[in-house]
C-alpha cells in the first residue's frame, strides 16, 4: 500500500508539472522474480521513476518502454524471460529465473480507464478492494487495469465467480479469459489496507519500533498515558498521538482486522487495562511485551473479572510478542516484532526461505 500512495502522490506531482507519465505492472510471472505481480511503477516522460518492477534490472529497459507507451498513447505488453543468464540482449544477467510480464499503461488524465484512479480508490478505505488487470500476451489489444466500478459488465459476469474466490480467500488469482474471440489474462488482485500499528506505551524502546514500522509503511498510532512521553518530538514517524488513559482513548482508535497492537508501556495495569478493552474489538495482532507469566497472569486476572477471550481471540494475542530471532537491543527486538506480525497478516510461517520448497513469491 505505501507503494501505492507514493505512485499515486508522484502521479498528482506530474500532472501538476505537466508531464505525461506510464504507469508499469507486473501481472505474470513464471518462474523466480524479485518482485510478485501486483509490483507497480510510475514513470514520467522525462525519466523519474517511482515504486519497483524489479531489484533494478528490468527498469532500465522498461524506462524505455513506458517513454514508447506514452508517444504512442497505447497499452503495451512486454515480456522479459530471465532465465538465460547467458542472455545479453537486455545489456543484462538477471539471473531471476522466470519469465516476468509486465504491462505499461499510458495515463490519460481525462480518460474513465485511467488507472491511478483505480490505485486511488484502492487505498482511499479501509476496505479490501480488488484490482483487476486484463492483457494478452498473444494480441496486440491490452485492455488494462479497472476496478469493479468501472470494469465492463460482461467481463465482470465472466470472472464473478473468481471475483467472490478471491473476496472469500483473501488471495489473488489469474484467470485465463476469451475476449472479443482472443485469448486474455486476468489478474484479480487483493488490495488489503495497510497495516494500522497501535504502540501502546511510548518508552524508549517503542522509538525505534515506530521508525521501523514507519519505514515498511504502516500507519501508527502511539497511546500513553504521559504527555511527556508521547509527542512528537519524540515519534516524529508516528501518524498520531493519543494521550489519556485506555478507558478515554480506545474510542478513539479505529479498528479493523488489519489492526495490529503492541502493549509495551512497562506498565502491568494500563497493559492490562487497555487488553481488557479489547476483548470483543476487531483486531488482527495483539503483541505483549514480556514472558509467558505475563500473559499468563492477564487471562487469570481478566477471567476472574468475568473477561474471557475465546480461543479465536486468542490465537490473535502473541506473548511474548515478536519472532525469535536472538533479539536483545531495542532495535532488534522491534525487528522481531515488525516480522512477526508481517507474518500474521501475512498468513505465512517465518522460516528460513532457503527451507521453502515452494517458490519464494506463488503467482
Amino acid at each position: 500500500m505505501q507503494e501505492i500512495a507514493q505512485i499515486v502522490n508522484a502521479y498528482e506531482i506530474a500532472i501538476q508539472q505537466g508531464k505525461k507519465t506510464a504507469l508499469a505492472t507486473v501481472v505474470h510471472v513464471s518462474g523466480s522474480s524479485y518482485r510478485r505481480p501486483g509490483a507497480r511503477m510510475l514513470v514520467t516522460e522525462d525519466g523519474i521513476m517511482t515504486g519497483a518492477i524489479s531489484g533494478g534490472c528490468l527498469e532500465g529497459d522498461a524506462l524505455r518502454k513506458a517513454a514508447l507507451a506514452i508517444s504512442q498513447e497505447k497499452n503495451k505488453l512486454v515480456i522479459y524471460d530471465t532465465t538465460d543468464e547467458g542472455d545479453a540482449k537486455l545489456g543484462i544477467q538477471l539471473g531471476c529465473n522466470g519469465i516476468v510480464s509486465i504491462l505499461f499503461e499510458p495515463i490519460l488524465m481525462n480518460s474513465e480507464y485511467n488507472p491511478i484512479y483505480v490505485l486511488k480508490e484502492a487505498i482511499a478505505t479501509r476496505e479490501a478492494s480488488l484490482i483487476i488487470t486484463i492483457f494478452s500476451k498473444d494480441q496486440q489489444k491490452q485492455f488494462g487495469t479497472f476496478n469493479q466500478t468501472i470494469l465492463p459488465l460482461f467481463v465482470r459476469e465472466l470472472i464473478s465467480t473468481e471475483i467472490l474466490q478471491v473476496m472469500n480467500n483473501r488471495k489473488s488469482l489469474h484467470k485465463d479469459l476469451q475476449l472479443e474471440g482472443n485469448q486474455h489474462h486476468c489478474f484479480i488482485e487483493l488490495s488489503e489496507p495497510t497495516i494500522s500499528l497501535v504502540i501502546v506505551g511510548a518508552g524508549n524502546d517503542a522509538i525505534p519500533l515506530a521508525k521501523m514500522a514507519a519505514v515498511i509503511g504502516w500507519n501508527i498510532t502511539m497511546v500513553d498515558g504521559r504527555l511527556t512521553h508521547a509527542n512528537t518530538q519524540r515519534f516524529p514517524a508516528v501518524n498520531q498521538i493519543k494521550v489519556g488513559k485506555p478507558l478515554e482513548v480506545i474510542d478513539q482508535l479505529m479498528l479493523d482486522g488489519r489492526t495490529a497492537f503492541v502493549l509495551m508501556t512497562h506498565n502491568y495495569n494500563y497493559d492490562l487495562n487497555m487488553l481488557e478493552l479489547l476483548q470483543g474489538k476487531d483486531y488482527g495482532y495483539i503483541g505483549l511485551l514480556g514472558p509467558a507469566s505475563k500473559r499468563d497472569r492477564m487471562f487469570v486476572e481478566l477471567e476472574q473479572k468475568g473477561i474471557i477471550f475465546s480461543e479465536q481471540e486468542k490465537n490473535k494475542i502473541f506473548g511474548p510478542t515478536g519472532l525469535n530471532l536472538g533479539a536483545e537491543t531495542a532495535e532488534e527486538i522491534a525487528l522481531s516484532i515488525c516480522s512477526e506480525i508481517m507474518s500474521v497478516f501475512n498468513q505465512t510461517s517465518a522460516i528460513q526461505l532457503r527451507e521453502k520448497l515452494d517458490p519464494i513469491h506463488i503467482s
